[in-house]
């Protein structure tokens, strides 16, 4: 694994890219608000994209870079990852389907790049659909604007709430909470099954 140092508009941030030597796509997941790039479930579901020969780029929000805890604001997150993301489109992840995706924060940060990235599909790992006990503030419309093919895999007791499937959007409850930690098979399993899919979609048009 290769660590890329990224220059953006607030500060520089890492990619974190394993190559593959002839990839049918690649995969960029962004971590979780207070957590890295190491977190047990973007680990597991990297080694699944890498099984199935795509290329992964696990990236670093120049906010953890820089040896901070709080995330940045929204605007800079996105500003941040849609700079990495296009560093790498035009670099070693030129030519091939994207799909973006993240956990708890990054998820949102994909879904709200989405467009701006190109992404083919978006993969959501805990996303937090709404503050714990505060169902009225729901993030729901992050999700909805995506209008590319999304997986959501949530955990059946995560207290950030459970978003409901779409036509476009699958919703894979597996056992746990955010952390998504207590059944990593089964997020692997959610993730091999549809991954593929709509990474050969996109080849194909």
């Amino acid at each position: 694994m290769t660590a890329l140092e990224v220059d953006t508009p607030h500060g520089p941030a890492i990619a974190h890219l394993e190559a593959a030597a002839d990839p049918s796509g690649a995969l960029v997941l962004g971590h979780g608000a207070g957590g890295g790039v190491s977190a047990r479930d973007l680990v597991t579901v990297a080694n699944v994209a890498r099984s199935e020969g795509l290329s992964v780029a696990l990236v670093e929000q120049p906010y953890r870079v820089a040896g901070r805890r709080s995330p940045a604001p929204a605007r800079q997150l996105d500003a941040a990852w849609t700079a990495v993301v296009d560093h790498l489109r035009a670099g070693p992840l030129r030519d091939v389907p994207l799909v973006a995706g993240g956990r708890s924060s990054g998820a949102r940060v994909a879904c709200r790049t989405a467009q701006a990235t190109g992404a083919v599909a978006v993969l959501c790992l805990a996303f937090p659909l709404h503050p714990p006990g505060r169902p009225e503030r729901s993030r729901l419309a992050e999700l909805e604007e995506v209008e590319v093919p999304t997986l959501v895999v949530q955990g059946a007791r995560d207290p950030f709430g459970m978003p409901p499937s779409a036509p476009h959007r699958v919703v894979v409850q597996v056992s746990g909470d955010h952390s998504l930690r207590t059944d990593l098979q089964a997020v692997a399993g959610a993730v091999r099954a549809w991954l593929p899919g709509v990474v050969g979609a996109a080849t194909l048009k």
